[in-house]
């Protein structure tokens, strides 16, 4: 068993974050490692841009090793299998077995995926990035209808993004589309879907799929063989069997601190996490990272912790598919090619900021 004194294990938003300032900055003392499933991270507000042709995949990622190089952490190449939380030792998938004082996580969360009957329908989750895109090149050569199954901000930048790649495209939500936004912001995004094509369905949520139908109730609403999922975030199994307490829907409950309920020497933020007023979004987990990384330096320094305070109202960006984007703010909203530069320019300047050379 190897030991560490902090283990950062995922390589989400919010560790980025805290590796970047380690890198510009003297990191806490001890043993650091940054557990990883791969060598690179991907930036998942990219991905739109990257599936209608605007970006390689080269600018969607960051390569890892130089920046915990620079950041003085060993980078861990591996996959979780199971987590002590009370031990805080993390078995890998390859037998590998980790053990650290603190443990930070930031692994982010599966996709829910509605009981299935038959084999008639292909089912491809938007997470994790890389299984994403080699299913959407598999799809890609050989175009069919397909659906989309979620209405908030990433179902529907998918939605704009694949409206001009596929014969026919429907997009179901179990409310309403963008639900907690703004009402002008929401009226834009229908208009655009709209007039790209998409059939949008509101309040219609799917129950299960049974051979090429998905059903809402017990209501057939779309026939088709391809189903993008792109919401419906569900915590990973070995999250839910690892004595750390959780919420409702088996997310870890954190405190302000962003420290587990259960376990004050275990962090989790990002969509692993659930705290009040925090919504599972890469904007929250952007700016968890100061917060996070002052207290992980306290925490292995024995000093005071920070409180986190999630913004309840923040700046929604919504890339259209054609280079432009949907702005909104609060009741406001406004949209055109101008947004688009200034969410492109957003964008890469984040994969910028944690590229380091060498």
């Amino acid at each position: 068993m190897t030991q560490y004194d902090l283990i950062l294990a995922g390589a989400g938003h919010a560790h980025l974050g805290v590796l970047r300032r380690w890198a510009l900055v003297e990191r806490p003392p001890g043993r650091i490692g940054l557990l990883s499933p791969g060598p690179e991270a991907w930036y998942a507000g990219m991905l739109p841009g990257l599936i209608s042709g605007r970006f390689s995949p080269a600018d969607c990622r960051v390569e890892l090793q130089p920046l915990c190089r620079a950041a003085k952490v060993e980078l861990i190449e591996g996959e979780i299998a199971s987590l002590d939380a009370d031990a805080r030792i993390l078995q890998l998938a390859d037998g590998r077995s980790l053990q650290s004082e603190w443990l930070s996580l930031n692994v982010g969360a599966g996709m829910a995926i509605p009981p299935q009957q038959g084999e008639g329908m292909q089912v491809l989750a938007a997470r994790p990035i890389e299984r994403m895109l080699e299913g959407w090149q598999q799809w890609q050569a050989e175009p069919r209808r397909m659906a989309i199954l979620g209405g908030g901000a990433g179902g529907v930048e998918l939605a704009l993004a694949l409206a001009d790649k596929v014969p026919a495209l429907a997009l179901f939500c179990g409310g309403t589309l963008l639900d907690g936004l703004g009402p002008g912001l929401r009226l834009r995004a229908l208009g655009h879907l709209r007039q790209r094509g998409v059939q949008v369905r509101e309040h219609c949520p799917i129950g299960r799929i049974e051979d090429d139908w998905l059903l809402s109730g017990d209501e057939p609403v779309w026939r088709g063989r391809r189903l993008l999922l792109a919401s419906g975030a569900r915590p990973w199994p070995w999250l839910t069997s690892s004595q750390l307490a959780t919420d409702a829907a088996g997310f870890i409950a954190i405190r302000p601190t962003l420290q587990c309920e259960s376990h004050a020497q275990i962090f989790a933020v990002g969509d692993s996490a659930s705290l009040d007023g925090m919504r599972r979004s890469g904007r929250f987990a952007v700016r968890q990272a100061p917060v996070l990384s002052a207290n992980l330096q306290a925490a292995l320094q024995g000093r005071p912790l920070r409180q986190y305070r999630p913004q309840w109202q923040s700046l929604a960006l919504l890339a259209t598919g054609d280079g432009g984007a949907l702005l909104g703010w609060h009741d406001w909203s406004a949209g055109g090619q101008l947004y688009g530069h200034c969410k492109d320019w957003l964008d890469r300047r984040f994969v910028k900021r944690h590229r380091m050379v060498g």
